[in-house]
């Protein structure tokens, strides 16, 4: 039987744009894994998108998983506007193109070979998976 990995993901910013940092938190049977990494001149969308890619492309095979976001942008991105992007050319309602686009055609063909539910998590509110994530969204900002 294949477990699934939990995945709990944060971005940080320091201004925005700014230098800003990506975590990833993965879980699964008992053991842990911390990711992070960051970029000198970022937006916080953009590292909150990385912390998700990250955290799915450290699976080296088709797994079960449950990501965690704080991120409204991600989740809904992800489970309600990325159809119609696609369906649209990428391109938003108002016929803009998407903002992003590279993180999100990256984050959709990581989707394809998951089986990945998406759960929306309150950020800073206590939530231990999320704390850590944020944690390490934090270390990964350059200084």
């Amino acid at each position: 039987m294949v477990e699934v990995v939990d995945i709990y993901t944060d971005g940080a910013c320091k201004g925005n744009p700014g230098p800003g940092g990506w975590g990833a938190l993965l879980c699964w049977r008992g053991h842990e894994r911390e990711l992070f990494g960051g970029e000198v001149a970022t937006t916080n969308n953009r590292m909150e998108l990385v912390a998700v890619i990250r955290g799915l492309s450290a699976l080296h095979r088709s797994a079960p998983a449950v990501v965690h976001t704080d991120s409204q942008y991600v989740h809904k991105g992800i489970t309600e506007w990325l159809p119609a992007w696609k369906a649209r050319g990428w391109k938003t309602a108002d016929r803009k193109p998407v903002k992003n686009v590279d993180l999100w055609r990256e984050l959709d063909a990581l989707v394809a070979r998951h089986s990945v539910q998406w759960r929306w998590v309150k950020g800073h509110a206590g939530h231990p998976g999320n704390e850590r994530a944020d944690a390490l969204a934090n270390r990964g900002v350059p200084t």
